[in-house]
């Protein structure tokens, strides 16, 4: 089991950050090279940024997905970016993917499917948001620049004999 937990250091919280760098990257590449429909559900975010111009968002929204995209692949600032993505995540949940109306808790949970059939579709967000949360209070494992920058930090306070 040590070998399991040795190789989880190194690979286990790569496999998320790759995996999550992947699905961020592709969304703020597609938002890059396309139109921005955010006009169309600004009233639907949530606060704050129901008070930030459709344009304002539709910029933040691609640069986020992309710079964290990159930042989670290499490693740098992933706890930051990390919670940068939840907080991205929640906002497509509340203005996007969560369901018009519902009234009970059975009604909402139709919602946890991947595809919408009139409930919303807020499973595949949920997913992401339960991967970052380990990079958020794990960090980004060792092969990472965060890790190569805190173990130099540290080796260089610590005084040699």
């Amino acid at each position: 089991m040590s070998a399991l937990d040795t190789a989880g250091l190194w690979l286990g919280l790569l496999s998320l950050r790759l995996l999550l760098a992947w699905e961020f990257g592709e969304a703020g590449f597609e938002k890059l090279n396309g139109s921005n429909w955010f006009a169309d559900i600004q009233d639907q975010f949530p606060w704050p940024f129901k008070l930030i111009s459709a344009d304002l968002n539709w910029a933040l929204a691609t640069g986020f997905e992309i710079v964290g995209a990159i930042a989670l692949l290499i490693g740098l600032g992933t706890r930051f970016f990390s919670a940068s993505l939840i907080v991205l995540t929640v906002v497509a949940i509340a203005s996007v993917h969560w369901p018009e109306s519902w009234s009970t808790w059975a009604e909402l949970f139709q919602g946890y499917a991947l595809t919408d059939k009139g409930h919303g579709n807020f499973k595949l967000p949920v997913i992401y948001i339960a991967m970052l949360l380990p990079l958020v209070f794990i960090g980004p494992g060792r092969l990472s620049l965060d890790h190569l920058f805190k173990t130099r930090a540290v080796n260089a306070t610590i005084p040699s004999n």
